[in-house]
C-alpha cells in the first residue's frame, strides 16, 4: 500500500522519466530542429524551457532548493549532456518541493488550490512541451521510433 507522499513522487517520477525518454530518443540532428522562422525555439530549446520554469518556480515557492540549479539559455541551443544534467538538478528539487509541500513543511508553497494542483500545472506544463517537441519532430522528419512513441503511453511500466 503507498501514502500520498509516495504516490506524489510516482506521479513526478514518472513524468520525469518520460521526459529523459523522450530527449534520449531524439537523434542529435532533432535536437536542433525548429519550426520557428523567426528565432523562436527548437526541440532543445522546448527542453531548456521546462528546466527553466521548474527554476522560476523553485526561486518562488522554495528558494533553497533552487540553489545550485543552473538556468539554461534556451536561445543557444543546448546540448544533450547540458539537458539531461539540468534535468537531474531540477528533477529532484522539484520532487522536494511537491513532498516539502504535501508534508507542510516551512519554506514551501505550492498552488493555493493545494499540492494536486501544484502537480498538475508542472505535468500539464511539460506534457504541452512534449507535444510541441514531437510535433516539431515529427514535421522535421526526426519522428521518433515507434517503441518509444507506445513507451510514453505505457505508464504502468515506466
Amino acid at each position: 500500500m503507498t501514502n500520498d507522499a509516495q504516490e506524489l513522487e510516482i506521479a513526478w517520477d514518472t513524468n520525469c522519466a518520460i521526459n529523459r525518454m523522450i530527449l534520449d530518443a531524439v537523434s542529435d540532428d532533432g535536437l536542433h530542429c525548429t519550426l520557428s522562422t523567426r528565432g523562436g525555439r527548437g526541440v532543445s530549446g522546448e527542453f531548456a524551457h521546462m528546466h527553466n520554469v521548474r527554476l522560476a518556480h523553485l526561486e518562488k515557492r522554495a528558494r533553497d532548493l533552487a540553489s545550485g540549479v543552473v538556468k539554461l539559455d534556451a536561445s543557444s541551443k543546448p546540448s544533450r549532456a547540458t539537458l539531461r544534467k539540468a534535468f537531474k538538478q531540477s528533477d529532484t528539487a522539484i520532487r522536494s518541493l511537491l513532498t516539502g509541500v504535501l508534508n507542510d513543511e516551512p519554506k514551501r508553497r505550492g498552488f493555493k488550490r493545494g499540492i494536486y494542483t501544484t502537480l498538475s500545472y508542472f505535468i500539464a506544463h511539460e506534457a504541452h512541451h512534449r507535444g510541441r517537441v514531437l510535433l516539431t519532430l515529427k514535421v522535421s522528419k526526426h519522428t521518433l521510433d515507434k517503441d518509444t512513441q507506445m513507451k510514453i503511453w505505457a505508464w504502468d511500466q515506466i
